[in-house]
């Protein structure tokens, strides 16, 4: 089915970091989704029924018509013309939806028969969490206002997402990847590699700069090691440990003024106090990776990068058993979609418009339609481009591993992380 950009509307802005678990960018709750119908009420009519289970026409509607008024399309020329752009009708509109909505019940029901359940302790950990990057709790409610649900709807999304997680580690197993494989994608990568740079920090508070341009003094003068320095001295307890050690940039997503203090730096230079909204640094570039002519041996990348290689591979193995597992699933299912009822808002008359141009005309949101099996195709596609060596592979894969499977769309409201927020 052509895809439209309708099914993940509702999840823009940065709330989306922690969307991606499951079927779509944004699944919705347990009885409401964003657009806050509760797909259980029927009083309006039966859309559809999974395993016996009925779906509400309402929410069906409600989610059309909030998808519609997200997007400034509440005139019914400019929702008609909409449509035909994305080569859909009313009917494939609803067919879309309906579909989201029936991938989450088969979650829940699949979740239920295989004994995964999701407790609110998870949940709050999640809101905990993604509320975390906000400085205040106005910036969160205007977050979610930006969004357009309520904090309950949000915690009843990440529940059904925490929940097809579960379930996907439940059901799908990844292969091991084997020496050729990941030789496959160490040569792949490697380009993508190239130039990056490891970094130890200390790290002080910001009213601490004496203390700071002390130990500084002390680095450059070779009366102190800067890994017992960031042992004595650093605040981060995330990598204080390991003499300061935050990794590879390549890696990992440091704040702009780490990142450029790191990138004036050669092997075993060390910055000088360099401040973030974390504090005071002291950097220093303990490696710096030059990718080789020709890789023949996956031992010629860093381990770090080796280990992330391997991720990524079991991470697209996983992804495959799951999407195969969904779609048996699915197709053993008890699915029926009743007909559109006659007087649908959505349901306008389109007779006589041609698309405005050759190419798809996008829409805020991205695509999705498929439910479950096309989200983890998705998925499945991102890990073959990394495969395909596309620019920033290595950064993408670094984000995959970072976000935990959570399949970020747009974080670009989110706060950049600590250097070693990665491994917290």
């Amino acid at each position: 089915m052509k895809t439209s950009g309708l099914l993940r509307a509702a999840c823009v802005a940065a709330l989306t970091v922690t969307c991606g678990l499951g079927l779509v960018a944004c699944s919705g709750g347990s009885d409401a989704d964003a657009s806050g119908a509760d797909i259980n009420d029927v009083s309006g009519g039966v859309a559809a029924t999974v395993n016996g289970t009925e779906l509400g026409e309402k929410a069906i509607t409600a989610y059309i018509d909030k998808f519609r008024s997200s997007n400034g399309l509440t005139e019914d020329s400019d929702w008609a013309q909409w449509m035909v752009d994305n080569g859909l009708d009313a009917t494939a509109v609803r067919e879309e939806v309906i579909d989201y909505y029936v991938s989450q019940e088969l979650i829940r029901q699949a979740a239920e028969e295989n004994g995964v359940a999701v407790d609110d302790a998870q949940v709050d950990e999640q809101i905990s969490t993604m509320r975390g990057y906000y400085s205040s709790d106005e910036e969160w409610n205007n977050a979610l206002q930006a969004v357009g649900v309520t904090e309950d709807q949000y915690r009843d999304m990440i529940k059904l997402n925490l929940t097809e997680a579960g379930l996907k580690d439940k059901v799908a197993t990844a292969s091991e990847p084997t020496e050729e494989e990941l030789l496959q994608y160490a040569q792949m990568y490697a380009s993508a590699y190239d130039g990056a740079k490891k970094s130890s920090h200390i790290l002080f508070a910001s009213d601490d700069q004496a203390t700071a341009q002390e130990v500084l003094d002390k680095i450059n003068a070779g009366e102190l090691d800067f890994a017992e320095a960031a042992t004595q001295y650093s605040t981060d307890e995330g990598s204080k440990a390991d003499g300061g050690n935050v990794g590879w940039d390549k890696l990992t997503s440091f704040v702009e003024e780490y990142q450029t203090a790191l990138d004036g730096l050669e092997k075993d230079q060390v910055s000088g106090l360099v401040t973030t909204n974390y504090g005071i640094h002291i950097i220093k570039c303990t490696d710096v990776f030059t990718a080789p002519e020709e890789v023949t041996s996956i031992d010629q990348v860093p381990t770090e990068f080796a280990d992330s290689i391997r991720q990524s591979v079991e991470t697209a193995s996983k992804s495959q058993a799951y999407s195969d597992w969904y779609k048996e699933y699915k197709e053993g299912a008890e699915i029926v979609i009743n007909e559109m009822p006659a007087d649908a808002t959505y349901n306008v008359d389109t007779t006589g418009l041609t698309p405005t141009s050759s190419s798809d005309v996008a829409v805020p949101g991205v695509p999705g339609s498929d439910s479950s099996e096309e989200a983890s195709a998705e998925g499945d596609a991102s890990a073959e481009d990394e495969a395909a060596g596309e620019e920033g592979a290595a950064e993408d894969a670094a984000a995959d591993e970072a976000s935990a499977d959570q399949g970020a769309e747009d974080s670009s409201q989110i706060p950049e992380t600590n250097p070693d927020a990665s491994r917290q």
